[in-house]
């Protein structure tokens, strides 16, 4: 049994069970001591006294000769050594707290503060050494003395700092005796420092909350930012380095989600945060959560609110997954696969301390909600509380607290060495041998026999208490994100699997468990996810580049309005995990997309999803059953732009994965298009006839211009539109309660129709409209009347705008009104006109455009030299040069009017097929990147995901394929250009 704690070092010590492995410098140290100790002085003589008495010597010896670190002390700290020895120790303790205090309390600046701190904290670690070594305290005693240190140190300078505040007029003090009374400052003490368990060379976990309403603040000082403030001093004093060395390092992080929250907290926020999103590991923190310094019963207040979030009645699943991730992460360490002897981590390792500690938390977790007397602190008494609730046999408790005694001083011996905070025994034999005699052993040989039956002891007891769990090899994945420290194994499975910022994966991963964003808010949702999230990683992780992935699945999963749903959707649809996954990492502007529009994966599960795109007649009857399903203008909105999204996301999903040729994605978006702007037709002009009826004999066209018109949009084109009209007589009103005239009816008809595409309503904008090709551009009125249009192409009309009348399609109105429409626009565009003069115009045009946003760089595929527009001013000008002879060739698509051109013969076959081939080539390759690429497209950053699918959309077997074909094809156009225009112009 270990000798009484009032006995002082001197009186415990037993000559032979204290080594000296280096007799060197531990007779160094004694001829240090004995020389600073002159012939004179009451002190000094104390010394010399003491350094005669042989249990002394031997004492000393065994301090010195076995830690570099104690040597330095001893002679340091030599005036102080014969009371520190000759005294009992629990005493010598009381003195040395009890100076501590004065002289903090008393100090008159910050830097006399932190020297005073810093000189108690070498005073009680000789002490404490001493009483360890000797064996004058038990173990028990030694970790309460470094414990009430912190405390002290704490404690005393919280009030220093509350008094200096008080002293600038900052705050009025409740007591100002005690400054820490009534102040609302509440220091929460956790693991072991909550415990009273602090090791030799530990850090403190503490947690800094505060009652905004303790003190009364000065006007204009904020309770928050004054206790943060607060909070870094104090930390600062505890921690920084000085000649004098430092006190305690010092760990905020088990604060709630450290990574996104202030260093001192409101404990309303605290109350807030565990309520509802508390995780199941920081109910095992707070098993040893204790109230140490400041305002003590604003802390003890604050634990009794916690108590219902530690201590819970009845534990889910998702709180026993947590519990089990808890014992993955101890296996899970690097090194600790097995018990060993040079190298082993004392703590960490298999057989360690903290297996010990586990296997008592986790039974306090599971049982301590129905029985308060499981819901201490401190590890040795919980296990005994465990035998008497009859949760352990008193055997276990017996060998598992024998272990737990020899191996919490065996860590004391290690870090005793240099003061280091280390676990791990020395890597080589002779280092084994050193920790051998400081531990009292003469015989190596036997020391490592101890230690590996303690080891496997430990090992066998926690092994047995998850024995029904799957084993490590059985298990998905031993990934863990709980806690506040990566797990080196689970960094090592994120490294293998692909990742090359594991830290960052964690990271992201950790914060969705904090609940940081509002889809992961509620307990379900994060229950959802721990079971997800190694499934999701390893999707995330078969793409190009994970890293990327991961965080543009964050963007996303931040944009969730809630998660329940969202991940029981993934739960169920493992298959959708995977596109997501292959959009992250391959489709930047499809994976934006989805981010600004996360509903519409749900249209992924539908039965048809991947079944044939609609064509336009079925696009038409959708949108129909949409606005007759809508109530009022703005639902009929609403509605229009979740389907359109809905859709648009299917054609884009469907040509990224293939599914859908890219050829068919131009043809698809416009039909798409065209249904909606159909559909909200009728919509804008019962809005007009609503406040003004209708207008005799009116009828109304919208004209597709450009992408739209050739049927050849993208996901991100917009919409390129005229609206034409005519009306009975010259004067016409409306027959309404507010009559108005044919040209203002129609006017305000095509605004309602344009807000009704562009408006940014709840659900975002449906279209961008572009009305600059109707007659006279901005400076023409928003809607023409038919005549108006005819006349103008007729006398006004430049050339460029004749070749965008080229593309012109009616895509609403009755048959008749389009037919007219349809006329008037082949009429004007069958003219007579001069070849040479239409060539020279749609030459120039192309200087102009190539001036101003043309490019050398051949993914330029729009505007580069022989790209789209070159191949598309190819088909506008040789329609106009020769659609008066030949009206056959008008078309308002590029690929149809270059066929129809051929079959003219004003193209050649030859060189038609080319231009042909080219045409198809740009628009795949345009489709492609327009869904995945938001910017432009870079090569050297592209994911080889889509590098593959953009070769599979030209029909190449590589990505240097299709660069060679890209850039044989503009060279194609270019020289067609010349030979067809050029030379036509000169």
């Amino acid at each position: 049994m270990a000798p009484p704690v009032s006995t002082s070092p001197l009186e415990a010590v037993s000559t032979a069970s204290l080594i000296a492995s280096d007799q060197t410098r531990a007779e160094w140290t004694i001829e240090e001591l004995q020389a600073a100790s002159p012939s004179t002085g009451r002190v000094d003589k104390a010394l010399i006294k003491l350094l005669k008495d042989d249990r002394a010597r031997a004492l000393l010896s065994a301090m010195a000769g076995n830690s570099p670190f104690l040597a330095r002390l001893l002679v340091r700290e030599a005036e102080i050594l014969p009371s520190l020895l000759s005294e009992q120790a629990s005493q010598s303790l009381e003195t040395l707290l009890k100076a501590c205090r004065a002289e903090m309390e008393a100090a008159q600046d910050q830097a006399t503060l932190m020297e005073a701190a810093r000189t108690a904290k070498r005073r009680v670690a000789l002490l404490t050494a001493a009483a360890d070594v000797s064996t004058a305290w038990p173990l028990e005693s030694v970790t309460r003395a470094l414990t009430l240190l912190a405390d002290t140190v704490i404690e005393s300078t919280c009030r220093w700092l509350l008094r200096r505040s008080a002293k600038a007029g900052d705050i009025k003090l409740v007591d100002e005796k005690v400054p820490t009374t009534g102040s609302g400052l509440i220091v929460i003490a956790m693991g072991k420092h909550g415990a009273f368990e602090l090791n030799y060379s530990s850090d403190i976990d503490i947690i800094v909350f505060y009652e905004p309403d303790g003190l009364e603040f000065a006007e204009g000082i904020d309770p928050g930012s004054f206790f943060v403030r607060l909070t870094r001093d104090l930390v600062k004093v505890l921690q920084e380095p000085t000649g004098g060395g430092y006190v305690f390092r010092t760990d905020l992080r088990l604060r709630p989600d450290a990574g996104s929250t202030s260093i001192a907290i409101s404990a309303e926020a605290a109350e807030t945060y565990y309520e509802t999103m508390g995780q199941n590991w920081e109910r095992a923190a707070m098993i040893k959560a204790r109230e140490c310094a400041g305002d003590l019963a604003a802390g003890r207040r604050l634990l009794d609110m916690l108590e219902p979030f530690v201590w819970r009645r009845y534990l889910d699943f998702a709180a026993i997954d947590d519990i089990h991730s808890l014992k993955r992460q101890i296996h899970a360490h690097g090194g600790h696969g097995a018990i060993a002897i040079e190298g082993h981590d004392v703590k960490l390792g298999r057989g360690g301390i903290r297996e010990i500690e586990f296997f008592v938390q986790i039974q306090q977790l599971i049982g301590g909600g129905k029985s308060p007397a499981l819901r201490g602190r401190a590890t040795i008494k919980m296990l005994e509380g465990l035998v008497a609730e009859g949760w352990v046999t008193d055997q276990a408790r017996q060998e598992l607290s024998d272990a737990y005694d020899f191996l919490r001083t065996l860590e004391h011996r290690l870090q005793m060495v240099n003061d280091e905070q280390t676990h791990r025994m020395p890597r080589n034999k002779e280092g084994v041998a050193c920790i051998a005699a400081f531990m009292g052993f003469a015989d190596e040989e036997a020391f490592r026999l101890r230690l590996r039956t303690v080891l496997e002891t430990v090992q066998r007891h926690y092994a047995q208490l998850f024995e029904n769990e799957p084993s490590a090899a059985q298990e998905d994945e031993a990934l863990v994100f709980s806690g506040t420290d990566n797990d080196p194994a689970t960094l090592r499975a994120l490294n293998e699997m692909g990742f090359s910022g594991p830290a960052a994966v964690i990271d992201i991963v950790r914060g969705w468990h904090f609940g940081r964003i509002p889809a992961t808010r509620a307990a379900r949702s994060r229950e959802l996810l721990t079971k997800l999230t190694p499934s999701l990683l390893r999707a995330l992780a078969t793409v190009d580049n994970p890293d990327q992935a991961i965080f543009r699945f964050d963007t996303f999963l931040s944009g969730q309005p809630a998660g329940v749903q969202f991940f029981s959707l993934l739960y169920q649809n493992p298959a959708l995990m995977d596109l997501l996954a292959g959009i992250m990492g391959s489709a930047p502007m499809l994976a934006r997309y989805l981010s600004e529009h996360p509903n519409v994966l749900e249209a992924v599960i539908a039965a048809d999803f991947y079944g044939p795109l609609p064509d336009e007649e079925q696009r038409s009857m959708e949108v129909a059953e949409v606005v007759q399903e809508a109530e009022g203008f703005e639902q009929t909105l609403d509605l229009t732009r979740i389907y359109a999204r809905e859709q648009m996301f299917q054609i884009g999903v469907q040509v990224l994965t293939g599914t859908a040729p890219a050829r068919e994605a131009g043809q698809a978006y416009a039909d798409l298009a065209s249904a909606l702007v159909r559909g909200m037709v009728p919509v804008a002009t019962q809005e007009i006839e609503h406040n003004h009826g209708r207008l005799p004999g009116g009828e109304m066209a919208v004209v597709a211009m450009g992408k739209l018109g050739g049927s050849e949009m993208t996901a991100t084109s917009d919409l390129d539109l005229i609206v034409i009209y005519d009306f009975d007589g010259e004067n016409s009103e409306s027959d309404g309660q507010r009559p108005i005239d044919g040209v203002r009816y129609y006017t305000r008809v095509c605004q309602r129709l344009i807000s009704a595409l562009t408006a940014p309503t709840a659900e975002g904008p449906l279209y961008e409209v572009d009305m600059r090709l109707r007659p006279s551009g901005h400076a023409g009125p928003l809607a023409t009347r038919l005549r108006s249009f005819q006349t103008y192409h007729h006398e006004s009309a430049w050339t460029w705008e004749k070749m965008a009348l080229t593309r012109a399609r009616a895509i609403s109105g009755s048959p008749e009104m389009r037919e007219r429409v349809s006329s008037a626009v082949a009429q004007a565009l069958c003219e007579e006109r001069e070849p040479g003069a239409v060539a020279r115009d749609v030459v120039d045009m192309r200087a102009r455009v190539y001036k101003e946003l043309g490019s050398e760089d051949l993914w330029d595929i729009k505007h580069g030299k022989g790209g789209l527009v070159d191949l598309e001013f190819i088909a506008q000008g040789l329609q106009l040069m020769h659609c008066q002879d030949k009206p056959e060739v008008l078309d308002t698509g590029t690929r149809a009017a270059l066929e129809k051109l051929v079959r003219a013969d004003v193209l050649g076959s030859s060189l038609g097929e080319e231009l042909i081939i080219a045409a198809d080539k740009f628009n795949n390759l345009t489709q492609i990147l327009r869904i995945a690429v938001q910017d432009k497209f870079v090569p050297e950053n592209a994911a080889e995901a889509l590098k593959s699918r953009l070769a599979r959309a030209v029909d190449v077997p590589s990505f240097s394929a299709v660069e060679r074909e890209l850039a044989e094809a503009k060279v194609v156009v270019d020289r067609a250009f010349d030979k067809l225009l050029t030379k036509v112009a000169i």
